[in-house]
Formats: structure tokens, C-alpha cells, sequence
């Protein structure tokens, strides 16, 4: 029996209040037969009326294909706030067809300007302070600070706004806010959170892409008064982030936008939209900073004010602004929201020298802490975050910088059992440290709230090595940390959408959460920030601090950062045949590639050197570990000088390719032509400018070999040379990686790829600094920003230890060890095909994918047998590759397998199977791989 499951409306389980005109429907099969494929399908589009009738608007008939994602909308224009719905069946063979398969829901939100009655409003407020201009130069050349006057004389109360409205005595149909804010907002009715998504309207190129959110608000209202209260905080928009710790980077005043539309049965409308008669106030919250951390006085609580029945509305509380703000740039929310995804409670509470709680929650996060008061007194309890301890075992801050306190503060009323958890801030931490406190601090008296955006978990690997389990943890923890509203590099220092920390480790993020829609978001960001000569900033959202980079090193782009426009759109094509968002990004790419090769031509007139992109700065092969570590390290600034010019000029080649194969996959074969032509351009002067006679590169690094081997750069002896002197330089280094952020996710491959598996297994069991398992041993929970983070004498250093870029090495753990690899887009054909040594002999892969869960397992015994299991989803299939079969049974699976083709050697094996669950078990010939 064939069933059609996980329907999805573009991407989503519950598409609400979307703009989007073509939505894209996807299913999966599910099936315990063999051999199930899809031969077509059928699709019925409904539009619902306001009383629950529906109508048929589309109708695909029978569609022969067998193709079950991303399948557009192309039949009636949709409307503003309709309800829709969508069935499909699909034909398994010739005649023979499911039945129809169970409705998905979605919801149109506002599609139009002129749908919005409500004005913007702003609360009656001062202007965010600007902070000084804080320079890179100033801050890490000249080594200022920056210091200030507290956070309480410099930062503003975030603002109430409430509005009471009356409910006729008729029943209603439907109820729904749209809402969004120049700032945050946290939105009640009648003293309820209407939502559990956190930091709305997500973090947005506000001046550009401005998200609105629609809520179902029907269960809140009531007949009668009811009441909306909305709080305004800074946040993303007028607070203070970037590296150097700017304020007001979008704007510098509290906005709300927002619209309640009330249907009652009887098809009367009522609209709330924001206007002058909505009024504001302030209330406990003294301030509240994303970075600085959040102050609350308890006593200053407005009780009820949310509420119906409020009775001090004529005495603080004064009519808000209507401004003539911008409607055109309001997009609908796309993407999940950020949500509280797991509460942990710690691991141990001790007390310091100065009688200040130390918790230990036993996982570095990115979240807020929630605390159970178990004290009657007044009191000031000021709560620091860290990531990790010192040498000496003491509470320590690791992140520096201007308006980085990472604190927060609450006041409180003095009552019992008082609960405080800050609202509009999240934190970096493992560890907080709690003074002022005179309760009894237990370990059920506090939590910590893990907060990242809502993306389901899609992936799923397993060993039995301990080390390499606790690895595939620190990912996974460090992408939890670092995919909150947006992909960003670090959760406490910078929060920043980094383009180069994104492109080396999304394949890896694609594997462990469904990022489809979350990193479509940031592309679509991307590009609206882009320059008109075709710059890709380096970071996304680009806050006004960006342009401040210019000062420091001239540049607001650089090459494997600004290519992340070519490069996570074809890996989120790869991973989940998602053609539509190289569709939307393509004209960004060509302006980029343009860019780019303007930029390298300047001034040149030879044509070789016309395609060498030496002609501005660079970070190159960034943060080189030889470079960083050590007692007088030069640091990363010189690595990229170092390396700058022949990784620029390799990811121009790259590039160039890349922008070659997309334009193949769209039907665009005279541009893909003019791409590849590029491409051998730019690969020639490479060649000609970076490779010696000798065979050796001028940059002579471990990354810049591993780049102009993954990137095909190298041909014939000079490839071989290549590959020789890169093993020879690990082998120098005493096999430790000496690869810096571009390089570091292609050296394992490329390795592998040219007979050196010995060497790239050493590389990862490799023990001393820099390597993965240092890390692990000494204690980390997630990826570390420096390698040595924690030096091997003990000394903590003031990095970051959650940014996930080194985490890359995820995405080869799962193809070589997992045995599970891509072939076709969205994993429409995979290979199996695992990789042992001496140090791992079994592993587990678990992959849900556009088509359905994929598992990869196997075991080798102490009798030297292979057991190797496999799931193929319906409507898919699997290469198979069987390696070192010990020749008894390698003529039993020639005998069963049709097609098969032998590898190399006579112990090699493939074959392609079907959808279906298989076990292959198998005498080994040859010897485990010493690691």
C-alpha cells in the first residue's frame, strides 16, 4: 500500500498568512513495497469561503512525472486573506492510482499596499542615543575600548502600547493581527501572549525588507472590551550590535504597525488598526539591549495593563504619533519563527570567593536563563553569562568588546516565588554568575531556555567512538546556537549574518535541520543589499556599522564571502532541488560575477593579469592556524595578506563554474558557455601567475593547496605535485590541520579524493592543537572560534566558543563515515558508500529528505564481517558501493545483482537499488586503515 504523507505548502507544514503568489506543493511516499516510483500526479487547488465552502480553482489533471517537489501554483490569482487548500494523488503505474491524499491548509496575508488602514505609530519617546563611531582600526589596531557611561543613563525603556476596543454580541468567524515593528514586539490581548515566537519581526534588512506577521487571534477575544498591549524594544533595529557595538543601525525610534481584523458570521467586518488613539507608557522593563542584556524592576510592573477593566490609563499613559513610515518595502513572514526549543537545567551550582552563584548548565547555548525566586527581601540580582571558566576554575568573560556586557539585571518586588526570565535579549553562555541574591539557589530554582529558529531536525549521525560522537554534538550544538533569526557566526560577541562562516558550513546545517526556507530568507536579504556595482557585503543583515569597515580595510567584500550569492543557492539547489531560489538569485550572481571581473581587470591592460583578483583586499585563507597560535602569533590579518590574492583568484574560477553549471540548470546554455570560458581564463593566469616551475604555489599553505585541488585548478604534473607537497606539509606539521576558514571543509575530500584516506583520518583523530578532538578533550560543547581557544597549558582565551564554520568537517563525517552522499538533487539518487578504520567500525546515518527517510548503517564484527543496512525512500534510488569483498562473496553478488559494475579492483562492487529496505552482509578482504 502506497500512502502520501508530510504535505507541505512551500516548504512549511502550516503556511500562515504568506504572500507568496506561486506557493510550491511537495509529498512524500511512504510504502513498505519495493521498487516504488512515482509515474504521475494530480493535483486539486480549493479556495475556501468564509463560511468553509470550497471551490476548485486548479486543477493540474494528470501530470506524468515523477516529480513530487517544489511543484508551483499556476492556476487563479490568489487573494488577500483567503484560505486555500491543496489534495494530490499520484499514479504508481500506468493506471493503477492512490486515493486522494488528506488536505493542506494555507492562508494568503495582506497582499497589498492599500490592504493595511492601520498607520505606523510611534510611542511617545526620545531618540536612541547614537554611541560614538567605534572604528575596526580603533578597536583592534589602536586597541580602544570605547568606554562609556552605564546602560541605564544611556538606554531608553522599551515602550507600552495598548488599545481598548469593544466586541459585538455576535459570534465571529475569524480574527486575525498583522503585525510588525520597527524594533520588537511582544503582542498580548487580554493579558495573553498571543505567540510563542520570540525577537518578531525577525531579524530583516530593515530598510529594505521589513517582515509582517499574522496571528489566528480568535481564541483570545472576547464579548465586550478587549484589550491589545503590544512592548516595543530595541533589538536588531535601534539597538546596539554590529562588531563595534553601534546603536540605532536602522533607525532610532519605536515603531508599530498594526491591523486586527474581526469577521463576524454574519459577514460585518471590524478593523483595529494602530492610529492616535492608541496610547503608551512605559512599564518594569529600565532597558533592554540584545547584546548589553535586559533590566527589570518589578515594582515598576503595570498589573493589568494588558487587560480589561485598567484603571490608570488617564495617569501615565499618553496618546501615541502617527507617522508617515513606508508600507512598500513589508513583506509577509516567510521561514519559521524563533521559538524557546529546549529547557535545560544545570549540572551544578557552587559559590565563588565573593559568595556569587556559579551555574553550570553544561552546554554552551544561545538563550536566556529563568529564575524561581525563593526569597521575600527587595533585592538587585545582576545575572553575567560566560561560555566558559578560567585555568584557575573562575568565572570568567570571554567575549570583549563595546556594549558586550552579556548582563542583565532584575529588581525585585519581594515577594516569594517571583519569576524572572528577560524578554527581549538572548545570550552566548554555559555558565551565569548571580550576585545579589540572598535565597537558596537549587538546581530546580533555575533553567536555561535554548532559543533558535524553529527548523525541524533532519539529520541524524552516530558512531561508536565516544570522541567523534561528542564532535557531531558540538555541531550540532553550535548550529543550534548560531541559527537564530539568521545565520550567524557567533551568539554573543558580533550575532552577525557572516556570508563566508555560512557558505563553508551549510552543507553540513542542510544536513542537521531543514534551513531551505530560513537561509532563502537571508539570501533574499542578501541581495537587496546588495551594491549597484554589484558588491555582496560580508555580512548580511548589514547594519550602517558596515560601511565604518572601509576605514580598516578598504573593503565591505571579499572573495568566499560575497561568493556565498553563487554558493548556497546551488548547495540549497543540490540539497533539497530547490531551482526556484537559483531562479531569484541568478541576476545577483551575474552582478556579482560582473563585479568581480571588473574589479580584477582594474587598470590592468595584459590579458593574463586581467583575470588575476589581486587588486583589493582579501581575507583570504582567514585565520590560519600557524598564523594564529603560538606564543607571538601574527594573527589573522597577516594570514590574509598571505594568502589573499591566489584564494581570491581561485574563488573567481570557482565562481565562474559554478555560474556556469546553474545557468545549465535553467536553460540559460549561451550564458553557461560564456561562464566556463571565464572560468579557463581565470584557471590559465592562475596557473601562470601562482604556480612556480618547481610545481609549487607561491602561497605555499596547506589551504591554498586545497583549494586549487578542490576547485580542479591543477591539471596533469601539477596536480600530482600539488597533492605531494600538501601531504608533505601535514606530515611537516606533524599531521595536524594548518587549513584556515575557506580552506579547512575541502581538505578532507581532497585528501581522499587523490589516495591519502590514511592521512585525512589522522587529521581527524589527531589529538593535539589544532584539531577537532582537542577541542573535545578539552571539554568543548560546541565549535570553538580559535583552535586554541583553551591553549594546552590551560590558559582560557577572550574568543568565542560557539561559531560553527569549523564545524564544516560534519558534512564529510556523514558522506565518508555515515556512507551517505548526494548524487541527484535532493537526494533523488544517493550513493551508499562507508568508509572504516582501526578507531570506527560501525555508524548510524539518518536523513529525512524531500523524498522520505534515508538510513544508512553498518557494523563490521570481530569476525571481520560486514553487516550493512540501507533504507531507500519511495520515489528515489540508491547507488551502492560495496568495498574489499572478500571474493566468495563477491561472486555471490555479481550473481544477484544485474548491472553491477566492478570498481578499480576485483573486491569493488556497485549496483543501484530501488526504494525499499535492504541488508548486505559480507566477509571483508583486507586490512582496517590505521588512523
Amino acid at each position: 500500500m502506497i500512502q502520501i504523507t508530510q504535505l507541505r505548502t512551500e516548504n512549511q507544514e502550516h503556511l500562515f498568512g504568506t504572500d507568496i503568489l506561486h506557493p510550491r506543493f511537495s509529498w512524500t511516499l511512504k510504502s513498505n513495497e519495493q521498487k516504488v516510483i512515482q509515474y504521475a500526479y494530480q493535483i486539486h487547488v480549493f479556495e475556501i469561503d468564509s463560511i468553509g465552502r470550497k471551490q476548485i480553482i486548479w486543477d493540474t489533471e494528470k501530470v506524468v512525472s515523477d516529480n513530487s517537489v517544489h511543484i508551483s501554483y499556476n492556476g487563479a490569482q490568489l487573494r488577500s486573506r483567503t484560505r486555500y487548500c491543496w489534495k494530490v494523488r499520484i499514479w504508481f503505474s500506468t493506471k493503477e492510482h492512490t486515493s486522494w491524499s488528506k488536505e493542506a491548509h494555507w492562508e494568503m496575508g495582506l497582499l497589498h499596499s492599500n490592504d493595511w488602514v492601520a498607520k505606523w505609530i510611534e510611542p511617545i519617546q526620545e531618540s536612541v542615543i547614537e554611541e560614538p563611531e567605534l572604528t575596526l582600526e580603533d578597536m583592534f589596531l589602536n586597541k580602544k575600548k570605547g568606554e562609556q557611561i552605564s546602560p541605564e543613563k544611556r538606554l531608553h525603556p522599551p515602550k507600552y502600547v495598548r488599545k481598548s476596543f469593544s466586541i459585538k454580541e455576535k459570534e465571529i468567524a475569524r480574527a486575525r493581527l498583522y503585525i510588525t515593528a520597527h524594533g520588537l514586539y511582544h503582542a498580548r490581548i487580554n493579558g495573553k501572549k498571543i505567540t510563542d515566537a520570540e525577537f518578531t519581526p525577525d531579524y530583516t534588512s530593515y530598510s529594505n525588507y521589513l517582515q509582517y506577521q499574522t496571528y489566528d487571534v480568535l481564541p483570545f477575544l472576547e464579548e465586550g472590551e478587549n484589550v491589545l498591549g503590544v512592548i516595543l524594544a530595541d533589538g536588531w533595529y535601534a539597538g546596539r550590535i554590529s562588531i563595534p557595538g553601534g546603536s540605532a543601525q536602522f533607525g532610532n525610534k519605536l515603531g508599530l504597525l498594526s491591523q486586527l481584523e474581526i469577521t463576524y458570521s454574519d459577514q460585518s467586518r471590524e478593523v483595529v488598526g494602530t492610529d492616535n488613539s492608541f496610547m503608551s507608557s512605559e512599564g518594569q522593563y529600565i532597558y533592554s539591549d540584545l547584546f548589553i542584556g535586559e533590566k527589570q524592576d518589578r515594582k515598576l510592573e503595570k498589573v493589568g495593563w494588558d487587560c480589561p477593566g485598567y484603571k490608570d490609563v488617564a495617569q501615565e499613559w499618553r496618546n501615541v504619533h502617527v507617522t508617515n513610515d513606508r508600507l512598500d518595502h513589508l513583506r509577509a513572514q516567510y521561514g519559521e519563527f524563533v521559538k524557546p526549543m529546549k529547557n535545560i537545567f544545570p549540572i551544578n551550582i557552587s559559590k565563588d570567593q565573593n559568595n556569587a552563584y556559579i551555574v553550570d548548565f553544561g552546554q554552551v547555548i544561545a538563550g536566556r536563563i529563568r529564575l524561581h525566586l525563593q526569597s521575600s527581601n527587595r533585592q538587585e540580582i545582576k545575572i553575567e553569562h560566560s561560555e566558559v571558566l578560567n585555568e584557575r576554575g573562575e568565572f570568567f568573560s570571554n567575549i570583549v568588546g563595546r556594549n558586550k556586557d552579556q548582563t542583565d539585571y532584575y529588581l525585585s518586588r519581594g515577594e516569594n516565588g517571583e519569576i524572572f526570565e528577560p524578554t527581549f535579549t538572548f545570550h552566548g553562555f554555559r555558565y551565569v554568575r548571580i550576585t545579589g541574591y540572598d535565597g537558596d539557589l537549587h538546581l530546580e530554582n533555575i533553567s536555561a531556555i535554548v532559543l533558535y529558529s524553529d527548523l525541524r531536525e533532519t539529520g541524524h549521525f552516530s558512531t561508536t567512538n565516544s570522541s567523534i560522537n561528542q564532535l557531531w554534538h558540538n555541531i550540532q550544538w553550535s548550529q543550534r546556537g548560531n541559527m537564530l533569526s539568521i545565520p550567524t557566526d557567533c551568539p554573543q560577541r558580533e550575532k552577525a549574518g557572516w556570508t563566508g562562516d555560512l557558505q563553508v558550513f551549510a552543507p553540513t546545517a542542510a544536513f542537521n535541520m531543514d534551513i531551505e526556507s530560513f537561509l532563502s530568507r537571508w539570501l533574499w536579504n542578501l541581495m537587496v543589499e546588495q551594491t549597484e556595482e554589484g558588491e555582496v557585503l560580508n555580512y548580511c543583515p548589514a547594519p550602517k556599522d558596515i560601511w565604518n569597515d572601509l576605514k580598516f580595510t578598504g573593503s565591505i567584500s571579499s572573495a568566499g564571502w560575497g561568493d556565498a550569492i553563487i554558493i548556497v543557492p546551488w548547495i540549497l539547489y543540490q540539497k533539497y532541488g530547490d531551482k526556484r531560489i537559483l531562479e531569484q538569485c541568478y541576476p545577483a550572481m551575474e552582478k556579482w560575477m560582473k563585479y568581480v571581473q571588473e574589479s580584477a581587470a582594474e587598470n590592468k591592460e595584459n590579458d593574463l593579469t586581467r583575470y588575476l583578483w589581486d587588486t583589493k583586499f582579501h581575507y583570504g585563507d582567514w585565520m590560519i592556524p600557524s598564523f594564529m597560535l603560538g606564543e607571538k602569533p601574527l594573527g589573522p590579518i597577516e594570514s590574509a595578506k598571505a594568502t589573499k590574492d591566489s584564494i581570491a583568484t581561485a574563488f573567481y574560477a570557482y565562481s565562474a563554474k559554478l555560474l556556469s553549471d546553474i545557468s545549465l540548470v535553467l536553460n540559460y546554455d549561451e550564458k553557461a558557455e560564456s561562464y566556463f570560458h571565464l572560468h579557463q581564463k581565470v584557471k590559465n593566469a592562475f596557473v601562470s601567475a601562482y604556480v612556480k616551475d618547481s610545481g609549487l604555489l607561491t602561497a605555499d599553505y596547506q589551504g591554498v593547496y586545497t583549494i586549487a585541488l578542490a576547485f580542479n585548478l591543477l591539471s596533469g604534473n601539477h596536480q600530482m605535485m600539488a597533492v605531494n607537497r600538501l601531504v608533505e606539509l601535514i606530515k611537516y606539521n606533524d599531521y595536524k590541520i594548518d587549513t584556515g576558514f575557506v580552506s579547512v571543509p575541502y581538505i578532507m575530500d581532497v585528501l581522499c579524493d587523490h589516495g591519502y584516506e590514511d592521512i585525512a583520518q589522522k587529521l581527524l583523530f589527531q589529538r593535539e592543537c589544532p584539531s577537532w578532538l582537542y577541542e573535545v578533550d578539552h571539554g568543548a560543547t560546541t565549535i570553538w572560534e580559535s583552535w586554541e581557544a583553551i591553549k594546552p597549558d590551560g590558559t582560557v582565551g577572550d574568543f568565542s566558543f560557539n561559531h560553527y564554520a569549523f564545524g564544516c568537517i560534519g558534512d564529510w563525517l556523514v558522506r565518508y563515515f555515515g556512507g551517505l552522499t548526494q548524487i541527484e538533487p535532493g537526494y533523488k539518487v544517493f550513493k551508499v558508500e562507508p568508509h572504516w578504520c582501526d578507531q570506527l567500525k560501525e555508524a548510524k546515518t539518518e536523513y529525512q529528505s524531500v523524498y522520505g527517510q534515508i538510513r544508512v548503517e553498518w557494523k563490521i564484527d570481530s569476525g571481520n564481517e560486514m553487516v550493512l543496512k540501507a533504507e531507500v525512500p519511495p520515489n528515489s534510488s540508491a547507488l551502492v558501493s560495496l568495498q574489499h569483498i572478500n571474493p566468495k562473496d563477491l561472486t555471490r553478488f555479481k550473481e544477484q545483482f544485474e548491472g553491477h559494475t566492478t570498481l578499480e579492483d576485483d573486491n569493488h562492487l556497485q549496483f543501484t537499488v530501488p526504494s525499499g529496505k535492504y541488508e548486505w552482509r559480507y566477509q571483508l578482504d583486507g586490512q582496517f586503515v590505521r588512523c
